[in-house]
């Protein structure tokens, strides 16, 4: 069998088309064929019949292939006959029509969501309605409930992604076919005689939509900046956010108190989102003092031009005349206070009143941001202190609309601004810093030596900086002053925290919470950025005996599988250091610790990595006994499975239990976050599913293995360790991989074609280790082989069985019964099931030495088969996702038209790297990668 022809069990012909419920998605289908059809139309008027025929012809010849009618290595040559002139206009279809299919696909989910709800069928479990029921069943006590949600948090914080760079056009021209798609479905199905005039009007105005999206350009040619991703991050409150967080907060809290009445639980908002997207400098030197700035102020910014619109809106609809209804005195007073300058308005105190609110706001604003909303009204009027001022007021103006019996319109606009200012108060979301714990000794290390406290901190041993941090963390003398001369590096760094520390000043506490060390692997990593704080003036060591206290918390980011194994210990040493475990104290013993999904895959492999962080969670939870901590993890997972992706509720309950305690957070990436958020019935169903998993795996005992735990334990630490062994021989030991590596994916174009504001490597070396897990990821799943997402684990488990059937028995028991293993499997399954040999075979082909294109591929032939076939021997399917048939289905009618995004990435990675210097080369290569992300939708 040769390298192009073979075909895996990855492959279209694996995932075959299912017949199980084929009749629910044929509205699905339609509004594919809908789209498609309009895409195609304007494809052949606007680009000529020549281009419509070559798209035409790949779809064809896409379709052929899938069905075994022509070889892949025969179709070949049309891809690399096709002009670059009109293979942009080619990838240009597919990719676009990948979008639409994604747009589809949401609506139909969100379609059938419906059908249940009118059905009155049982709650679909990862809803807060199923959790509902699950809580009622257990009998839980008040005093149990309120004790374990104590400090209850749930975070998804935003970070930046290369694939996620959709211009705002781009995003906003989405939302209009979005919502024109659901506007035709309604009156499609009506039977008013002016409905077919509308649905005409709605189909002229769908072709228009699409018409422009196809003359917009997708991505922009020019290098991402910061300042772009910054913005990108920041659209999902207007798209969504705003309308969907308050809202679920407020329920979430309606409904727990609703069963604990005696309780006053969530005191806080549950929901609080977060982001690394210009505090992350890990690796990324383009992050400075005026990024951070710029980060925090237009986060800012967003949130007041909220308010003020708001504000704007309410003082409308409020007209209240107090010549009919009852006013209350506090209301009055708040209106008397307002500056009013209109007499006419003064029988109207509930307008006066807000006017004044919006007044005082516009005065913060033009205090704390560098520019102020659009919407401001200057007064010249007291700004507020904090956001708990102006949540007073709001306060104030709801009491005397109850008081008068107004409560219809209290929970309205005015219900939604209380709420909103109760969760983003002014900083609108809680940015992280993160920075690489060698980069942190440098620093550390000069400002030691500038201030004459050691000369040489770097050669001391462990024990020795821990005595001389801790020394320095007792003091409240800087190590230096104004003129004090330092590096570049040192002065940038510096720069850095005092940005932050400026931000909290201007916008709040909550601005900067958590302070994050990359590669964190000793006491000293952590005491470090505790000396790097206190320089800034955020840590304090406190005076004549007073406790230290910082706003912003040391968190240890432990990423590789050594560290993930050292971490308890790393952790429980920190603490038995007294300057630190004092500030633990003044922070209610609260202790956040991150874990790295990215990284220990790409050191480990992905069951080793997921193993290794289960253990690691379980050790750090015996650590938080052992040493009175609350324990509060940050999952740092990515968009991919091997980078910790997959469906977030399951991998809430997958959890060890005990470990989740009420509170969490979790990092959201890449193509994800437009899935997820770009929309507010879709980002209501996934914070939903986020909360409900946190409430489950806090409140009830979902583990299931009982008193069969250890046992369990123990299989997978063998498991894992055979695991890890098979991912290094290919990885990190077999000769040539790094080099087949480069050239079997488009991993050094990622570097080279200015895809994201971050470098590709945080170091300039060929290393696997040095690579980012991003670019990592990301490249195996834009040649389909998505080795991040599976390799090493079939040969563990047959190497494990070793033909014992009674094993195979105990892994299908586990497989049942428990949650970890079952999203191990069921993630493993999902994203094999995305996987394809044979189009990998096309990349392989980029490898020139041809030995080594055999000798690598050859064995990730193997060990893709064997994976598969230990996954369907374990669970008893015979297909990749037989328990998945609607994501079946959506992979299995995706295949083709990944098929010519793949075909001409390879063509145009061939032309790139013979020396075409052809600029729509390169756009190529960046529109196939883009549009393999949309389609693949979490290849990062």
């Amino acid at each position: 069998m040769s390298e192009s022809s073979y075909e895996s069990v990855g492959s279209p012909a694996f995932v075959v088309p299912t017949t199980q419920g084929r009749e629910l998605t044929e509205p699905l289908r339609e509004d594919i064929r809908y789209l498609g059809g309009i895409l195609g139309d304007i494809i052949r008027e606007h680009e000529g019949p020549d281009v419509f025929d070559l798209v035409e012809r790949a779809r064809l010849e896409s379709f052929a292939v899938r069905r075994s009618e022509v070889e892949r290595e025969d179709s070949a040559g049309f891809y690399a006959d096709a002009d670059v002139a009109q293979a942009i206009p080619l990838i240009r279809a597919f990719s676009h029509f990948s979008l639409l299919a994604n747009l589809a696909e949401d609506l139909h989910r969100e379609r059938r969501r419906a059908i249940h709800v009118d059905r009155n069928d049982p709650p679909q479990a990862s809803s807060l309605d199923a959790t509902w029921l699950a809580l009622d069943a257990a009998g839980l006590t008040t005093s149990q409930v309120t004790a374990a949600l104590a400090d209850a948090l749930v975070s998804p914080v935003i970070t930046a992604h290369p694939t996620e760079t959709r211009r705002r056009t781009v995003f906003d021209v989405q939302a209009k076919i979005t919502d024109l798609m659901r506007r035709r479905q309604v009156v499609s199905t009506a039977k008013a005689s002016s409905s077919a005039q509308e649905l005409t009007s709605i189909d002229t105005q769908i072709r228009r939509q699409v018409l422009t999206l196809w003359e917009t350009a997708l991505i922009r040619l020019s290098r991402l900046r910061i300042q772009d991703e910054i913005e990108v991050g920041l659209r999902y409150f207007e798209s969504s956010l705003f309308d969907v967080i308050p809202e679920l907060n407020a329920d979430v809290r309606t409904a727990l108190r609703l069963r604990w009445p005696d309780s006053s639980l969530l005191a806080r908002p549950i929901l609080r989102p977060g982001s690394w997207i210009g505090g992350d400098r890990d690796g990324n030197p383009n992050v400075t003092a005026e990024v951070v700035h710029s980060a925090t102020h237009q986060a800012g910014y967003v949130a007041f031009a909220y308010y003020l619109d708001e504000l704007v809106s309410l003082e409308k609809e409020l007209s209240m005349s107090a010549r009919l209804v009852a006013v209350s005195e506090d209301l009055l007073t708040l209106a008397s206070a307002s500056d009013e300058p209109d007499d006419r308005r003064s029988d109207e105190p509930y307008r006066v009143a807000i006017a004044g609110i919006r007044a005082r706001l516009s005065a913060t604003a033009a205090a704390v941001l560098d520019s102020v909303p659009v919407s401001a009204l200057d007064r010249g009027s007291a700004p507020y202190y904090g956001p708990q001022e102006v949540l007073d007021d709001l306060d104030t103006v709801d009491r005397a609309l109850r008081a008068d019996g107004d409560a219809l319109i209290a929970d309205d606009r005015l219900r939604k601004l209380r709420q909103s200012v109760e969760t983003f108060g002014f900083h609108l979301q809680a940015l992280d810093m993160r920075q690489n714990s060698e980069t942190h000794e440098v620093v550390v290390a000069e400002l030691l030596a500038w201030a004459g406290v050691h000369q040489d901190y770097l050669s001391l041993d462990e024990a020795d900086r821990v005595t001389v941090l801790s020394r320095e963390l007792t003091t409240r003398r800087p190590l230096i002053g104004p003129t004090a001369e330092l590096s570049e590096l040192a002065t940038k760094e510096l720069g850095i925290v005092r940005a932050a520390k400026e931000a909290i000043d201007h916008l709040g506490p909550e601005t900067i919470q958590n302070y994050i060390i990359s590669m964190c692997e000793s006491v000293s990593d952590m005491l470090e950025a505790a000396l790097l704080l206190k320089e800034a003036g955020i840590f304090d060591p406190g005076v004549d005996g007073s406790a230290p206290t910082s706003s912003v918390g040391v968190v240890p980011l432990f990423e590789t599988i050594e560290d993930l194994q050292q971490g308890a210990a790393t952790l429980i040493a920190t603490l038995e250091v007294p300057v630190y475990r004092a500030l633990i104290a003044g922070r209610g013993m609260n202790q956040e610790v991150m874990l790295g999904y990215s990284d220990s895959n790409k050191d480990g492999g992905y069951l080793a990595a997921n193993w290794a962080l289960y253990r690691a969670e379980l050790d750090l939870l015996e650590a938080s006994r052992k040493t009175g901590i609350r324990l509060r993890l940050f999952h740092g997972r990515g968009g991919t499975i091997g980078r910790g992706g997959g469906p977030s509720y399951d991998a809430i309950l997958a959890q060890p239990p005990g470990v989740v305690q009420g509170s969490l957070r979790l990092t959201e990436q890449g193509e994800i976050i437009a899935a997820k958020y770009a929309e507010p019935s879709r980002a209501r169903r996934n914070l939903e599913s986020l909360v409900a998993g946190t409430l489950e795996s806090t409140l009830l005992d979902v583990e299931g293995l009982g008193d069969d735990a250890e046992p369990a334990y123990a299989v997978l630490d063998d498991l894992a360790e055979r695991a890890r062994a098979a991912y290094g021989r290919l990885v990190h030991e077999e000769p040539g991989f790094v080099e087949y590596f480069r050239m079997a994916t488009p991993v050094a174009e990622v570097g080279e074609l200015n895809i994201g504001s971050r470098p590709a490597s945080r170091k300039p070396t060929n290393s696997v280790s040095d690579l980012r897990a991003i670019p990592w990821v990301m490249s195996w799943s834009q040649c389909r082989v998505m080795l991040p997402g599976w390799y090493g684990t079939g040969t563990a488990i047959e190497e494990w069985v070793g033909g014992d059937e009674n094993k195979f028995a105990a892994l299908t028991d586990l497989y049942r019964t428990w949650p970890f293993f079952q999203t191990v499997l069921s993630n493993l399954a999902q994203v094999m099931a995305k996987s394809d040999l044979g189009i990998a075979a096309r990349y392989a082909e980029l490898v020139p030495d041809r030995e080594l294109r055999g000798r690598i591929f050859g064995m990730i032939e193997v060990e893709h088969a064997k994976t598969v076939r230990m996954y369907l021997r374990i669970t008893g399917h015979t297909r990749l996702l037989e328990d998945n048939p609607a994501l079946e289905r959506s992979v299995h009618n995706r295949f083709p038209y990944l098929e010519p995004l793949n075909q001409m990435q390879v063509e145009m990675l061939r032309r790139f790297r013979a020396g075409d210097t052809d600029e729509r080369v390169k756009r190529g290569i960046l529109l196939t990668m883009n549009g393999l992300a949309t389609a693949l939708r979490n290849s990062g």
